[in-house]
């Protein structure tokens, strides 16, 4: 099968106005035209993966000076909206072509992972967000992404789910985490471990 054969649709919008006045009683429309209450999980869902793809656009932004970095997170960003499309349909909704996650995305960011993380010393300790403002933003990601992948796991017990969906969350979340070690190392800035003892209470002592 050719790229072009296994390729998605292009999108098929056409925004002319922000506001339709249609949610203000609570309720949105699911890619198939169902209504729904905006605290559905489904909403939940595909909301969380919105909010992350805001995040990880701010960090990408400071990721201007590793472009390889850079880069990755473009992709990901277009990978996010797929995964938001898949969430906002209905599955028997579902178009053979639509954009979706599929193992190649999952399978992709192993590889990432496994490059980036073997230029890495091993970890002594837990390591504390900070160091710089990409290494705390990438962790802000981190954790909207573990958010985003319990909401995923909580749909799919009410309804069928792709696996993908889910796998693919969980793998960006350790990949987030290797970006946030990768890119201080890259910039040489030191990690912060976690240490126990530098609480109030051991402090006092």
């Amino acid at each position: 099968m050719s790229a072009e054969e296994n390729a998605f649709e292009q999108p098929r919008v056409a925004i002319n106005r922000v506001y339709t006045r249609r949610g203000d009683d609570g309720q949105t429309s699911l890619a198939g035209g169902q209504r729904i209450r905006k605290d559905h999980a489904r909403i939940e869902a595909y909301g969380t993966v919105d909010e992350l793809n805001s995040f990880v656009g701010l960090a990408r932004e400071s990721a201007r000076d590793l472009p390889e970095l850079w880069q990755i997170l473009g992709r990901v960003q277009h990978e996010l909206f797929n995964l938001g499309s898949i969430l906002a349909t209905m599955p028997e909704d579902v178009h053979p072509k639509q954009a979706r996650i599929t193992l190649a995305e999952c399978e992709q960011l192993e590889r990432e992972i496994d490059r980036m993380n073997a230029e890495l010393a091993p970890l002594r300790s837990f390591v504390l967000p900070g160091g710089s403002r990409l290494n705390a933003e990438l962790h802000i990601c981190r954790t909207v992404c573990r958010r985003a992948e319990r909401l995923c796991v909580a749909l799919a017990a009410i309804t069928p789910l792709d696996e993908s969906a889910v796998k693919y969350l969980n793998r960006l979340s350790d990949a987030l985490f290797v970006w946030s070690r990768w890119a201080s190392h890259r910039m040489g800035i030191e990690e912060t471990l976690w240490e126990p003892n530098q609480a109030a209470s051991q402090a006092l002592k």
